[in-house]
């Protein structure tokens, strides 16, 4: 579990990051924070979201290319905690390729877009 907290805590600094920490004062982030609710996260922060956990994690970790398969009721519904499995579930799948990336030891089952 704590290297799944240690996923949570980047994407939380993510957010910091991007929405900025008055913002996140307010709210008390964790796995059932809905990102387009509580957050009220808009398209173009998504993306710099995106963008700020490519970057530290590497090119296998998509977020767009998840929401990229969703319907916009999946996308509205959207939590930190789904996002949190997706880097998980893409870091695992890593490490089973015999990656050695940073944090490819992690392991999740992550839900295919039509699944959920």
């Amino acid at each position: 579990m704590a290297r799944a907290d240690g996923v949570l805590s980047e994407v939380v600094r993510a957010l910091v990051d991007v929405v900025g920490d008055d913002f996140l004062m307010e709210v008390e982030v964790g796995p059932e924070t809905a990102l387009n609710g509580a957050l009220a996260l808009e398209s173009i922060e998504f993306v710099a979201l995106a963008e700020r956990l490519r970057h530290r994690y590497g090119a296998a970790v998509d977020p767009v290319a998840l929401v990229a398969g969703m319907d916009l009721d999946q996308i509205a519904g959207m939590t930190v905690g789904d996002l949190v499995e997706h880097i998980e579930s893409r870091l695992g799948s890593l490490s089973g390729a015999g990656s050695s990336s940073e944090g490819s030891a992690l392991a999740g089952s992550r839900k295919s877009p039509a699944e959920v």
